[in-house]
């Protein structure tokens, strides 16, 4: 399973993976946005967006997209491994 986390903290963009590995998917994650972030995202299985650290443009770019191709996006206000862990919890059972 692929996972595209946008938003959250530079510090723990790795600890990020590390969880995601954790769970058995692999993950792309982007703190800020460095170009189009469309080209990047590629076709995921799931979209994470941590709402609170993200730009209104980022997250209104990354939604289209994700609408566009059917992508699940799961919303979380914190960006805390506990949240991230939690996340892939709950969606890991429908994949």
């Amino acid at each position: 399973m692929s996972v595209v986390i946008v938003g959250g903290n530079e510090r723990m963009a790795a600890q990020y993976e590390t969880i995601c590995k954790e769970h058995g998917c692999k993950a792309k994650v982007f703190t800020k946005e460095n170009g189009s972030l469309k080209k990047k995202m590629g076709c995921p299985d799931l979209l994470i967006l941590f709402i609170s650290t993200v730009s209104h443009k980022m997250v209104l770019s990354v939604t289209q997209e994700a609408k566009k191709n059917c992508i699940p996006v799961a919303r979380l206000h914190t960006s805390s491994a506990s949240a991230l862990r939690a996340a892939l919890a709950e969606m890991r059972p429908s994949f």
